[in-house]
């Protein structure tokens, strides 16, 4: 049999190892898989149990349907600030590992302008990026969809990289549109269900800096 031809989407092949962390309802994971007509060449994560994803995310259940389908691995329970130590991930590697809008909660006694929230947030990145810098290939990349405008540029993110060993090689305007199906969720424990509004978007593509890429 002759060699699969490669398939894409936006910034994505189904040619690459690629994991995806703190899925919402798996809708981002299920586009991919569409698109590649197969998903054997992804590992789709979520925070959650799957009987807490499937209270919080109910429209999970045809995306994961789906991804198991199409040869998807999908792991529960996983945690961004310590997945490189999970049993299934820790003997992994990946061309590519994608945490879309990260965020480390909702509280009803915070805003987003809230110093306290934005450290949060920014403890969680950084965690997140000290994990994938282990797990990355050579070549490898880690994206990061996030608002980039006012409080969402208080994060810092691309500062927070370099902390772990990593740096900004691109950053490309994020289309929801471009990623059909996709429903990007809140998350957190107050309207988890809803949508977020999606401005100043962009993917922060990230690579390990040269001095690390020997031990990658």
């Amino acid at each position: 049999m002759g060699k699969k031809k490669e398939k894409k989407i936006q910034h994505y092949s189904s040619t690459q190892k690629i994991l995806l962390v703190g899925e919402g309802d798996f809708s981002f994971s299920a586009c991919l898989a569409r698109a590649f007509r197969s998903a054997a060449n992804m590992v789709a994560t979520s925070l959650h149990s799957k009987d807490t994803l499937l209270t919080k995310h109910r429209s999970c259940v045809p995306h994961l349907e789906d991804l198991k389908r199409r040869g998807c691995l999908v792991l529960h329970d996983v945690d961004a600030y310590d997945m490189n130590q999970h049993p299934t991930l820790m003997s992994m590697k990946f061309d590519v590992i994608i945490f879309n809008f990260p965020h480390a909660g909702h509280f009803s006694w915070l805003c987003e302008r809230d110093e306290e929230l934005i450290e949060m947030h920014k403890e969680l990145v950084q965690a997140f990026f000290n994990s994938s810098r282990k797990m990355l290939n050579r070549d490898g990349e880690v994206h990061v969809a996030h608002r980039d405008d006012y409080p969402y540029y208080e994060w810092k993110i691309e500062e927070l990289s370099k902390r772990a060993g990593l740096y900004l090689k691109e950053k490309v305007a994020f289309y929801k549109a471009d990623y059909p199906g996709y429903h990007n969720k809140r998350g957190g424990d107050i309207e988890c269900n809803k949508t977020f509004p999606l401005k100043s978007c962009f993917t922060f593509k990230f690579s390990l800096q040269k001095k690390y890429r020997s031990n990658a």
